[in-house]
């Protein structure tokens, strides 16, 4: 499950809670194994940790609760869930503090059973990943992307050097500025942030450099410019492509030469200021369109960084998730939901057209109408990467392309599905197994099956006609 073949563990000493909760992973393809007591689970043979463990709290002998502070004391993470008859709230809270993923009681709701267990997967799989404690301004990931930039952070913000952060809208270029400020020499000093887009052309100077009283109308008493706010710290020209092109020498003065003049005021200010620009606009070709000054261009791009858009580095996908799930469940002051791998799946087969901050948004709207059950994405089907579909349409020659209607799109892809199961013989994991053969996560042909409504008894179909 989730990229991890250790089995779930089963501990309890009720021989038909084993047994109930032993066929129903068996169903899914879960390798489990079975134990009546901790000291029966204790003496299993090393090796590979279980992938999570399904603990009773009264057991004999042992108790639940004393089996996990054994277990906290390993160096190794097992996800536990609780089962209890009791419903013993006290105790609950005792083993979510020391660490347990989940508490559930008796009779158990397999839903909710299945939906703990591949959080814990999850959890087991990207141990120690934000969320746990998590907070607004982290920067999240562990593709070959995200280290590429952390390596770039680390390289630039011990110097003053004029960093280039870009990157398509949403993918986070604000963060890499706020990290680099937050390890540099200057990071006791100010951070100013300006949102160049947002600024009226009339009032750039201003803004920019500040102004004196009465240096035009409506100036009614001297005003300080983001420069001097910055003096001695760090200034963030966020989208510095939407800075009008009669202005950018203004702003090349101040960059090159780091010294300005507030509006209406001869006397020259000195601007010792580091300075990190963002675009999501690509400056070289705004140059070649005489939309940006090359040589402005040149100031900026003394170290640039570039931050790929989420669907290049979909691997991080599953730390976001996690991650917003946490720090949003505590925003919105709410039972923190479960983030299932079905989930997971979805999101990944997703092409974030609004990156990251999509990704929050659609993450926070699942949160709400969760109510603090598993999560459900609701995403634009335009966007989603096909999974187990058929080819929408066939070409032929001098044939006008065949387009489908939904259902029939769906009634093929069942289809399909069916025949692949048929010729596995249901075999799901493995070589020669239906995901194999599909290309697929096996619990994400799990999901996709007990969605179709698919049951092993089926009859194939006599024909699947392709256009």
């Amino acid at each position: 499950m989730n990229k991890i073949d250790a089995p779930v563990c089963v501990v309890d000493d009720d021989d038909s809670i084993r047994e109930s909760i032993e066929g129903l992973l068996r169903v899914e393809g879960i390798s489990v194994e079975t134990y009546r007591s901790a000291k029966e689970f204790l003496a299993r043979p090393s090796g590979e940790p279980p992938g999570c463990l399904i603990l009773d709290v009264n057991l004999p002998g042992l108790s639940g609760l004393d089996l996990q502070r054994e277990l906290t004391r390993t160096d190794v993470y097992i996800p536990i869930i609780f089962l209890t008859g009791h419903g013993d709230i006290p105790m609950s809270v005792r083993a979510i503090k020391a660490g347990a993923l989940e508490f559930l009681t008796k009779p158990l709701d397999p839903e909710d059973l299945l939906s703990a267990i591949q959080e814990g997967m999850l959890e087991r799989e990207y141990p120690g990943a934000p969320g746990s404690s998590p907070h607004s301004d982290e920067i999240v990931g562990a593709s070959s992307a995200y280290r590429k930039v952390l390596k770039r952070i680390a390289m630039v913000a011990p110097t003053d050097s004029t960093v280039l952060i870009q990157g398509e809208t949403g993918t986070g270029k604000e963060l890499v500025a706020l990290e680099i400020h937050k390890i540099s020499r200057r990071k006791d000093q100010p951070l100013v942030r300006v949102n160049c887009a947002s600024i009226p052309k009339e009032l750039y100077e201003s803004e920019f450099f500040g102004h004196v009283r009465g240096a035009f109308t409506g100036a009614f008493k001297d005003r300080v410019g983001r420069f001097e706010a910055a003096h001695g710290g760090t200034l963030f020209l966020d989208e510095i492509g939407e800075v009008p092109l009669d202005l950018q020498s203004k702003l090349l003065r101040a960059l090159q030469e780091k010294q300005y003049e507030r509006v209406g005021d001869e006397r020259t200010k000195r601007a010792d200021v580091r300075i990190i620009a963002a675009t999501n606009r690509d400056l070289k070709q705004e140059v070649e369109a005489g939309r940006f000054r090359q040589d402005l261009y040149y100031r900026l791009n003394v170290f640039p960084v570039e931050v790929a858009p989420l669907r290049e580095r979909r691997e991080d996908i599953p730390l976001l998730a996690k991650y917003f799930v946490g720090l949003l469940a505590k925003e919105l002051k709410c039972p923190k939901p479960r983030l299932t791998e079905a989930g997971v799946a979805s999101l990944q087969n997703y092409d974030w057209p609004g990156n990251v901050r999509e990704l929050r948004n659609v993450i926070e709207r699942a949160i709400i109408v969760a109510g603090g059950k598993a999560l459900d994405f609701e995403l634009p089907m335009a966007n989603v990467a096909p999974m187990l579909s058929l080819p929408v349409f066939e070409t032929r020659d001098s044939v006008e392309p065949e387009f489908l209607t939904e259902p029939e799109i769906q009634r093929r892809e069942r289809e399909n599905l069916r025949i692949v199961l048929q010729k596995s013989g249901w075999k799901i994991k493995g070589a020669d197994g239906a995901a194999e053969l599909l290309g697929v996560k096996p619990t994400t042909l799990i999901s996709r099956i007990k969605k179709m409504g698919l049951k092993r008894q089926d009859p194939l179909p006599l024909s699947l006609p392709l256009g």
